[in-house]
């Protein structure tokens, strides 16, 4: 087993970053922390409404429209975030260095905020690039940020929170999901909370307070007495014991291992809190001294590692971003639109039946040269329709071997650890016999490689 290329698909989606994983991890971290950031308008919101007064001006609009213009406008938004979503696989797809990519879509299970639920495009995308641009910043810093997103107080209710008629969601989660965790507070400071985020609504750029809707009452928040504003709030929470705790848990569920123990949690979550909640230092530790052990196969691959996977050892170019979309959302892992605010699960959720037979189907269709679409994860799909559009797939492998060191060849890369029988079927497919020169050896290959995929060992990393 290749362990470069095991970091390679943690750290990123594939294994086209191995070489250097293998060469030098520290240079591979310190120039992914270094990375720039695209900051440029994706084309997809060049016609977004995306200040307060576009807004305006289009809820006035449709107010006194005909239900067919209502309809245009809303497939225009769905487009719109559809696209949006090509954007970002593009990205995923295209950096050479993917673990901001990564990161950025760690804390945007964290910190989740739905296009479903927002309504607006280009709020979701904002909310986004945040992520982005604090994926190895400060955990205290990118909360406050957070929770002055626009995406997030329309998301968690926020505008809806007022002096005298208050709304608990934000204020909730801020506690339960995005920081301290269950049983580190009080239901007492979850209502003296949302006094303090009362009138925090939308605004251009970023939420603002709203002064008539604002709550100055002096509350009493995790033990702490004053008048407080969301700043405020993050600064008491980070004062708290448990603080680090929740956050290391699901990196190292992120990136490493799905049940991580609670001496890691805590060993990580301590030298966290001495950093003073800086993500780089924190990633840099896990990464170095989780590298040295003997951890394969403790997590589960998720959909987007799978199927880049795929690609790369296919050398399928430009794929049809659209249609990755529609297969992570088969998968579970629809981007923009978690099912609920804890967000993907992870896990075994991501190894159901139903998503291994997509996943199978998939592997399928793709080693048959053929291209995923809506219906793509039913394998009826090839024998009903021969002519569905062709893609070139090459699976590259050592030409000079023989069956047995090819099979060995693709296990390392595939990360395998296969006992006698899963050998033996390996071995039936790809004969004692097998001539690496034979006219017909490629797609001998590409079937031994396309039975690897479905075993249960390739889910594994």
């Amino acid at each position: 087993m290749d362990n470069s290329t095991l970091w390679s698909l943690r750290l990123g989606f594939s294994r086209k970053q191995s070489a250097l994983i293998k060469k030098n991890l520290n240079l591979f971290l310190k120039k992914s922390f270094d990375s720039k950031i695209n900051t440029s308008l994706p084309e997809a919101l060049t016609n977004s409404p995306k200040t307060t007064e576009d807004l305006k001006a289009k809820r006035d609009y449709l107010k006194n429209a005909d239900p067919t213009e209502k309809k245009k406008y809303i497939t225009e938004e769905n487009q719109t975030n559809a696209n949006l979503k090509a954007w970002w696989l593009e990205k995923i797809a295209t950096e050479e260095l993917p673990l901001r990519e990564k990161m950025t879509c760690f804390w945007h299970n964290h910190y989740v905020a739905t296009f479903q639920k927002v309504k607006v495009n280009y709020w979701v995308y904002q909310h986004n690039q945040l992520l982005r641009e604090n994926a190895f910043g400060n955990f205290r810093e990118l909360t406050k940020k957070v929770l002055r997103t626009n995406a997030m107080v329309r998301y968690l209710d926020n505008t809806d929170n007022k002096k005298g008629k208050t709304n608990e969601n934000l204020s909730r989660e801020l506690l339960e999901l995005f920081t301290l965790g269950v049983g580190n507070y009080t239901e007492e400071d979850i209502k003296n909370g949302a006094k303090a985020l009362a009138g925090l609504g939308n605004g251009d750029g970023q939420a603002v307070y709203r002064e008539k809707f604002k709550d100055d009452a002096t509350i009493t928040y995790l033990g702490k007495t004053g008048k407080f504003n969301s700043d405020d709030l993050v600064d008491i929470i980070f004062e708290q014991k448990n603080i680090p705790y929740l956050i290391t848990r699901k990196i190292l569920k992120w990136f490493i291992y799905d049940h991580p123990t609670e001496e890691l949690v805590a060993y990580y979550g301590d030298y966290f809190r001495k950093k003073d909640f800086e993500i780089e230092p924190l990633l840099t530790k896990i990464f170095t001294e989780e590298f040295e052990k003997d951890n394969s196969g403790n997590k589960i691959k998720d959909p987007l590692v799978y199927i880049f996977q795929l690609f790369h050892e296919l050398n399928i170019t430009n794929p049809n971003m659209k249609m990755v979309a529609f297969f992570l959302k088969e998968q579970g892992m629809d981007l923009f639109n978690q099912p609920n605010v804890k967000g993907w699960d992870g896990g075994n959720n991501w190894l159901t039946s139903q998503i291994f037979l997509q996943r199978n189907n998939v592997s399928d269709m793709l080693c048959n040269g053929r291209i995923i679409n809506k219906r793509g994860t039913d394998t009826a799909m090839l024998k009903s329709n021969p002519e569905l559009e062709k893609i070139d797939v090459k699976l590259n492998w050592d030409s000079t071997g023989n069956n047995k060191t090819i099979i060995t060849e693709l296990k390392s890369r595939l990360l395998f650890t296969s006992d006698e029988n899963l050998q033996k079927d390996f071995e039936n497919i790809l004969k004692y016999d097998f001539n690496p020169q034979d006219p017909g050896a490629d797609n001998a290959v590409l079937r031994l490689f396309n039975a690897m995929t479905k075993a249960p060992e390739f889910q594994l990393i």
